[in-house]
């Protein structure tokens, strides 16, 4: 059976959009080349970002150059660790789309990057 190991967006600037994750995640950055750029997300999961104009074969895109509109999600162990993770991205200068609150599956919040992919923080809900 196919074992899941990677996450690819498609991004404007796969360069700036690697900075950005590697700093958010403290993920260092291990592929970078023209049009693409890659860090580790948990062991043998990779995160890709991909320039959108590049993608082979060409995305569904209407055209206009927008990435965007895919989430991951990203889960911590408790809520005062969800706060903290909120508070150092907003002193960051991260979007944050949905602050800190509860919803049927735990406490989550949600930012986005540059592209508009949205980021999602949450906490297991407990039961």
């Amino acid at each position: 059976m196919p074992e899941f190991n990677f996450v690819l967006l498609y991004v404007k600037d796969p360069i700036k959009s690697a900075e950005f994750y590697a700093k958010l995640l403290g993920k260092p950055i291990v592929d970078q080349s023209e049009g693409f750029a890659m860090l580790p997300l948990i062991e043998n999961v990779m995160l890709g970002l991909w320039e959108l104009t590049t993608v082979v074969p060409p995305t569904l895109n209407d055209g206009s150059e927008k990435g965007g509109s895919s989430e991951i999600s990203l889960n911590v162990d408790d809520d005062a660790t969800l706060e903290n993770t909120h508070k150092e991205w907003l002193a960051h200068g991260v979007t944050i789309l949905q602050a800190p609150m509860d919803m049927p599956f735990g406490r989550t919040f949600v930012a986005v990057d540059a592209d508009g992919h949205r980021i999602r923080v949450a906490t297991p809900a407990k039961m």
